[in-house]
C-alpha cells in the first residue's frame, strides 16, 4: 500500500512554521503518521519570512480546514501571543512549539522540546541526575531542554548565548522556576562539565562551524544538538570524533514525536465531533 495520502476537500491541515524551513522532516514524519492512522490529514511547511511573521501566522491560522501548527526556530516564543490557551510548559519555559485549534475555535498551545531532547538522552544511557550542563542558545528549545534537565535532576546549567541581555532575563527567570538547579550565563567552558547541548540556529546553515572552540572536550562528556540535519552536523560530527556519546536532532524529534502526535489529534478529533 502506497504511503502517499489521497488529498481531498476534506483533507485536513498541519503545518510546522520556521525560518529556515529546508531542514525540517515533519512534513514526511506526521504525514506518513496520519496515514498510517487512518487519518485524512497531512503537514506542510511553512516558510515564515521574519518581515511578515505576524501576517503569515495570522493568515495560516485564518485557514478553516488548518487544525494545528508546530513551531522550529527561530519563533517558539514568539508565537505565545497567537495563543489563547498555553499549557503548563509552555508557561513555565515561556515559548511554544506546538499549537492545536480547539473545538471551540480558540488555539491551545505547550512545549514539547525539553520532553524529546531528555528522552532522547535517556535512551542513549547518559546520566542526568547530578549532571552539569554547557548550553548554547537560550532561546525556547534552550529553555525547555533547561526545564527538563532540571525536572530530571541535573545540578547546574550554564548558558552561552551571543545576545547576552536578552537572555540574562530568562535566565534569571529559569533560575526561579526551577530552584534545584542552579542557572548561569557567561562565557563557555568545558571544565567540569559532564553534557554539552547546542540549542542554537548554529548548525543549521551550509558553512557553520562549532557553537564555540571546544578543543578540550573531554570523550566523557556527553553531547547533544538540537539541529536536524541530513548528516552529522559540525558540533556532533566533532564530538563523535573525540569518542562523545551524542543526540542528534533526528534523536530529540524522535523523542517527541509520540507525544506531539497525541497533542495534534486532539485538533483532529475536535473536528470530527
Amino acid at each position: 500500500m502506497s504511503d502517499v495520502p489521497t488529498i481531498t476537500g476534506a483533507t485536513r491541515l498541519f503545518a510546522i512554521v520556521g525560518d529556515p524551513i529546508l531542514q525540517v522532516r515533519s512534513p514526511q514524519v506526521y504525514t506518513q503518521a496520519f496515514a498510517q492512522r487512518g487519518i485524512d490529514a497531512l503537514m506542510i511547511p511553512a516558510h515564515a519570512k521574519p518581515e511578515r511573521f505576524e501576517q503569515t501566522i495570522a493568515g495560516l491560522m485564518a485557514l478553516g480546514n488548518l487544525d494545528g501548527l508546530l513551531v522550529t526556530a527561530p519563533y517558539k516564543v514568539a508565537m505565545l501571543k497567537f495563543a489563547d490557551t498555553v499549557g503548563s510548559r509552555g508557561q513555565r519555559v515561556g515559548a511554544v512549539n506546538a499549537l492545536r485549534r480547539m473545538a471551540d475555535g480558540r488555539w491551545h498551545a505547550d512545549m514539547f522540546d525539553g520532553e524529546g531532547f531528555v528522552s532522547a538522552l535517556q535512551k542513549r544511557g547518559v546520566p542526568l541526575r547530578s549532571a552539569r550542563v554547557l548550553m548554547f542558545g537560550c532561546g525556547g528549545a534552550g529553555a525547555a531542554i533547561a526545564v527538563s534537565l532540571a525536572d530530571a535532576g541535573v545540578a547546574g546549567i550554564h548558558f552561552v548565548d551571543p545576545n547576552h541581555a536578552q537572555a540574562a532575563p530568562r535566565v534569571q527567570a529559569l533560575g526561579a522556576a526551577c530552584p534545584s538547579c542552579r542557572m548561569t550565563l557567561g562565557p563557555a567552558g568545558t571544565d567540569g562539565i559532564d553534557i554539552v547541548i547546542n540549542a542554537s540556529t548554529v548548525g543549521m546553515r551550509s558553512g557553520d562551524g562549532l557553537p564555540a572552540p571546544l578543543d578540550d572536550l573531554s570523550s566523557s562528556v556527553a553531547v547533544g544538538d538540537v539541529v536536524l540535519s541530513a548528516g552529522f552536523t559540525p558540533l556532533i560530527a566533532f564530538a563523535q570524533s573525540r569518542g562523545c556519546p551524542s543526540v542528534t536532532g533526528v534523536d530529540m524529534h524522535a523523542g517527541q514525536t509520540e507525544a506531539l502526535l497525541a497533542f495534534l489529534l486532539e485538533a483532529n478529533a475536535a473536528q470530527t465531533r
